[in-house]
């Protein structure tokens, strides 16, 4: 009991009474006491909720140790990042039903998008050259952002096509898609 209270940062609330407790710290108590008697399995729902960033990262440290210990853990978050930060399968479900469960990885890797942003220190060329034209750029207000499919094309490619065309190239980023683009792209009223 010590240790679970040590470890959830209650060991100063060792005497109080539970209705005495604030509500963060009443959710630290809750998964304090699902855990106590050592489960093989621990389900979490949403068990951030409310709690400050120290708390936050303090319970995921602990969460991930015990994971590492052998728990396996069924986490629903409050927060899409603390799934991709913490978890290695993940299951999305929409109106009650599973629409993918799948290995995180996996997950990451089926959005095949991503998004290729150059900075064009010399301005967008007029007009822009056909080639170009069909990689559907949009306009930035340092240069052009593209979206391609990594399994179709890479952004070396892409660059290439742009140095290509004259167009001198002051900086490059790439962003992935993370587990919140994914969730909304799979739930969305379209789908």
């Amino acid at each position: 009991t010590e240790e679970l209270l040590k470890m959830m940062g209650l060991m100063d609330k060792a005497d109080s009474w539970s209705r005495q407790l604030s509500g963060g710290m009443k959710r630290r108590l809750m998964v304090a006491k699902a855990m106590v008697h050592s489960p093989d399995i621990l389900i979490l729902d949403e068990p951030t909720a409310g709690v400050d960033i120290e708390l936050r990262q303090q319970l995921w440290a602990n969460v991930q140790a015990l994971n590492k210990a052998g728990t396996t853990i069924i986490l629903t978050p409050h927060y899409l990042e603390e799934a991709e930060m913490l978890c290695d399968h993940v299951a999305i479900l929409n109106h009650g039903q599973i629409i993918t469960s799948s290995p995180k990885a996996e997950l990451l890797k089926s959005a095949a998008q991503k998004d290729l942003s150059v900075q064009l220190p010399n301005g967008w060329p007029e007009p822009l050259p056909e080639a170009l034209e069909k990689l559907n750029p949009q306009r930035t207000e340092t240069g052009l952002k593209i979206r391609f499919n990594p399994n179709d094309t890479t952004a070396g490619d892409i660059l290439a096509q742009l140095t290509r065309h004259n167009l001198i190239i002051g900086d490059v980023s790439t962003d992935e898609p993370d587990l919140e683009d994914i969730f909304l792209q799979m739930t969305s009223s379209d789908n």
